[in-house]
């Protein structure tokens, strides 16, 4: 995980968690052009987020059911003025793009993905977000309205020559989500912290709720291939989940989804 350290003013953050930053050392870890990180080397350590107003209000919601059922970390604070804050305490290890979990692949990908299995297993009825679907299509939607179609990162792996043939994908296909597992939201390696290989916990839940399966499984898919620089476990990834539960034209329909955004 990023960490640079840097010098803030105090006085320019909000008044609430002065006194978690005062006499700290203070780290940049920020990862995404959307959201600035800083962490704060005190105590057991603590992550500070700062966002656009109302984009972490379902972060901060998602973190803290998973913090109950033992999968994260407490939710210290959550405020919202011109500026959406939130406050959490570190997660004990690294995350699972560490040097030492990297290194050896093959146990890398059985462990995040016998993991998922764990968290696809869980009872979710009492879970705040219910149907996280409906945003999940909502967004392909109003994406391809806009214009907003994006292949890059999908590097070959799935190919459509247009936002059109994307999108009729995603249209033909959106009846076919199911709501039926506790989700992530945003299955990749940084967000999966690991304690000497035995799990910690997850972090960045913002896309988490009640969805379907697959969107978890396209990510974790594609985060091994995308940090081990190979799809040489895609397959391996989907066995030691248990193809029991995959329907491998999903994948697909979740990739049409993805190119939206």
């Amino acid at each position: 995980m990023k960490r640079v350290l840097t010098s803030i003013d105090i006085d320019k953050f909000p008044s609430r968690v002065h006194p978690i930053l005062k006499d700290a050392p203070v780290y940049d870890s920020s990862c995404s052009r959307d959201a600035r990180v800083w962490f704060i080397d005190k105590d057991n350590g603590y992550f500070l987020k700062r966002s656009k107003k109302g984009s972490l209000k379902n972060e901060a919601l998602m973190t803290d059911y998973f913090h109950k059922k033992g999968l994260s970390s407490p939710v210290l604070e959550y405020f919202s003025d011109d500026e959406d804050w939130l406050l959490t305490e570190r997660v004990a290890g690294e995350d699972c793009i560490f040097e030492v979990y990297l290194s050896d692949p093959k146990r890398l990908c059985d462990t995040i993905a016998e993991r998922l299995r764990m968290l696809h297993e869980l009872d979710a009825s009492d879970c705040p977000i219910q149907n996280r679907n409906e945003v999940y299509i909502q967004t392909a939607f109003d994406n391809y309205t806009r214009g907003c179609f994006d292949v890059s990162l999908f590097d070959g792996s799935f190919v459509y020559s247009s936002a059109d043939e994307a999108f009729k994908i995603v249209d033909e296909n959106k009846h076919r989500l199911k709501c039926d597992v506790l989700l992530h939201g945003d299955y990749c390696l940084p967000n999966i912290l690991l304690n000497d290989w035995r799990f910690s916990g997850f972090i960045d839940l913002g896309n988490g709720g009640v969805g379907d399966r697959h969107i978890d499984l396209f990510w974790g898919a594609w985060t091994l291939n995308f940090n081990l620089h190979t799809e040489e476990y895609r397959d391996r990834f989907y066995d030691a989940y248990g193809r029991d539960k995959i329907q491998p034209e999903m994948i697909d329909v979740i990739a049409a989804f993805e190119v939206f955004g």
